[in-house]
């Protein structure tokens, strides 16, 4: 059963970078997708960024250009770099796996720009 940790959250000027982590724990299927999702209060969860196990990667049009997606499958980690944050980035960020078995959600960890 795959488990994800998210980590790497915090408070932030507007124009600052931060770089969220997923650690995964569990089996993780050759075959995969692990995504980025965002949450803020009174939002529903959207999509931020994904990567399929071979690193085709898709970002939303609101952080192309800003956030990176990567993983390293040997450690079983996925990474979101977010760099020139602004104050509508300001959410909880939620790592997800899609693989082999039911798809997993993290906890989340929250991000906060400040203007």
């Amino acid at each position: 059963q795959v488990q994800l940790v998210e980590s790497g959250g915090g408070l932030v000027q507007a124009g600052g970078s931060l770089r969220l982590s997923c650690a995964a724990s569990g089996t993780i299927s050759s075959i995969s997708t692990m995504a980025w999702y965002r949450q803020a209060p009174g939002n529903q969860r959207e999509l931020v960024a994904r990567i399929t196990s071979s690193s085709t990667t898709y970002y939303a049009d609101s952080v192309k250009g800003r956030f990176t997606i990567s993983r390293d499958n040997a450690k079983k980690m996925v990474y979101l770099q977010m760099n020139s944050l602004k104050p509508e980035d300001t959410s909880v960020y939620y790592c997800y796996y899609n693989g082999l078995g039911p798809a997993r959600w993290g906890r989340g960890t929250q991000v906060t720009v400040s203007s």
